[in-house]
């Protein structure tokens, strides 16, 4: 990734008379770090839009600052943001969970919330995306389309929970596909990832799952060009290209913001990671091609709600 320069702090738009009161009395700020931009296109820009979502619903103050990458970094804009008055630090990638453990004894008086991580403390939060479910339809998906029975999987890292449930939904709507599964090991990683297509594509693989944040939108105009198909990852693509995108794995961060939120006002945030699913409304299917047959269509839809009634997937049913 290129190397992002530390910006000055921006304000979204300041409320002091209607900033919300914490069950313990205390007046909400809320500042965010961003690991790339906020007008990436893709997690960076979900971030902003998630802030604005509680700045619009909560009347808080928001601050954020982008290119927040290395430790030293961090401690500078939580630093500042806390000088600016700030309670409420959100680091927007697991990347701050390595930060916030280092950082969060030096702050007691502010809640520290970050994405995607285990680690957590009486003032740091960990709030993760049940993404296994979301990968696992998305395989149903891809293992229903595929005609040559060869599929991609094109992630960053193994720990991705979408990456066993892409795999499981595969093998479950279609057990003579195969699964080619490679990483990149960079959110980033635009050419690893067109590098890895085109090995995948010598092979014979007509339908992939590219689950990386920067290199999702480009890998789908490479697969349109291709007449291949895809499933879209974290926004709803189908407007990108309708015929190519069969459907799209969607993850709402601004919901998760803004049930984050209530439950800190409520003080009811926790010591535990949280997680949030379908049944949080964090997590959807996307819009589906015309290429998806309809009754297909209805079957997948079907099933997203049984699993959000009864917490099983279909291959738990």
């Amino acid at each position: 990734m290129k190397k992002l320069t530390l910006v000055l702090l921006s304000v979204f738009l300041v409320l002091p008379a209607c900033s919300p009161l914490s069950s313990s009395g205390k007046d909400l700020k809320v500042g965010m770090l961003v690991e790339s931009t906020i007008s990436d296109q893709a997690w960076g820009q979900k971030g902003y839009k998630g802030m604005q979502a509680i700045q619009e619903e909560f009347g808080v103050d928001t601050f954020y600052k982008e290119g927040i990458q290395t430790y030293r970094q961090s401690a500078e804009a939580v630093e500042e943001l806390v000088n600016k008055g700030v309670n409420v630090i959100i680091g927007h990638s697991n990347l701050y969970g390595k930060h916030f453990r280092q950082l969060h004894t030096n702050y007691p008086d502010v809640e520290f919330i970050y994405f995607n991580g285990q680690f957590t403390a009486d003032n740091v939060t960990s709030l993760n995306f049940s993404a296994h479910a979301m990968g696992f339809f998305g395989g149903m998906v891809a293992g229903e389309m595929t005609e040559t029975n060869k599929i991609g999987l094109i992630a960053v890292y193994e720990w991705q929970p979408e990456v066993e449930g892409f795999y499981e939904g595969v093998m479950y709507q279609n057990p003579e596909a195969e699964v080619q599964i490679s990483f990149t090991n960079d959110w980033a990683g635009v050419e690893e990832a067109q590098e890895i297509y085109k090995k995948m594509k010598t092979e014979g693989t007509d339908v992939y799952y590219p689950t990386g944040d920067l290199f999702n939108v480009p890998l789908i105009h490479t697969i349109q060009e291709d007449q291949n198909h895809v499933i879209g990852y974290l926004s709803d693509h189908s407007s990108v290209a309708e015929n190519t995108v069969l459907t799209s794995t969607v993850q709402h961060v601004d919901v998760v913001y803004k049930l984050a939120m209530e439950r800190l006002m409520n003080d009811e945030l926790g010591d535990e990671p949280i997680y949030f699913d379908f049944k949080d409304g964090a997590i959807s299917m996307g819009g589906y091609s015309p290429e998806v047959p309809e009754a297909f269509v209805k079957e997948m839809e079907r099933s997203v709600e049984q699993y959000i009634e009864s917490g099983q997937l279909p291959n738990e049913q």
